[in-house]
């Protein structure tokens, strides 16, 4: 019961948030403006280089609402605000419908991480207090649309790893509520390269 409260609140405070990015995009329209972001994500937005996120079959309402986060400074990354910074709401509804259409790549879990990276994203960390992941990511990491909560399924370990350490230390900041600023604070690197590994995986 204290789970599913958690994954309610958690749910809406998510779905308010997205109410703001709720123009209608054109994944056609989109396409065209996406070339610009393939030399990082990808012409489908598989992108290659472990750095950068993969952004096909992401949610649209999530990745409208990061584009917009990095438009407004929000969210910190010296290479995505520049390029944020001339979009139009339209461009960001355009790309993210773009990218929500494309069929994201299956990745690979890293060796010897599925055992502990399985137990953390299905379990979480009962010693530490840290939720699974599953609760609010989904069992195969598809996210919840609507809800605020992104597809992870196929990501890059590496870029996981990344995020999971700046929510940790508060560099990325824009999570409503503190929701993975709280879950990744009480995570040890180790554990957050094991679930990473494992996410990486997920299909």
């Amino acid at each position: 019961m204290k789970k599913f409260l958690m994954h309610l609140a958690c749910g809406l405070s998510f779905a308010l948030s997205g109410a703001v990015y709720a123009t209608t995009g054109d994944p056609v329209a989109g396409e065209s403006k996406a070339l610009v972001c393939a030399a990082c994500h990808g012409a489908d937005g598989n992108a290659l280089a472990p750095t950068f996120p993969k952004l096909a079959g992401q949610h649209a309402d999530y990745t409208a609402k990061q584009l917009a986060e990095f438009k407004s400074g929000a969210r910190a990354n010296a290479i995505m605000m520049p390029q944020a910074a001339g979009l139009s709401d339209q461009d960001m509804a355009d790309l993210a419908a773009f990218y929500a259409a494309q069929k994201g790549s299956v990745g690979v879990a890293g060796e010897g991480a599925v055992p502990q990276g399985e137990a953390i994203y299905r379990a979480g960390i009962p010693g530490s207090g840290t939720p699974a992941c599953a609760s609010c990511h989904g069992a195969n990491g598809s996210g919840i649309p609507g809800a605020g909560f992104p597809q992870l399924s196929g990501q890059h370990a590496s870029y996981i790893a990344a995020q999971l350490r700046a929510f940790r230390d508060g560099s990325r900041n824009t999570d409503p509520n503190g929701v993975m600023r709280t879950a990744a604070k009480r995570m040890t690197d180790a554990e957050i390269d094991a679930v990473s590994a494992y996410i990486q995986g997920l299909f």
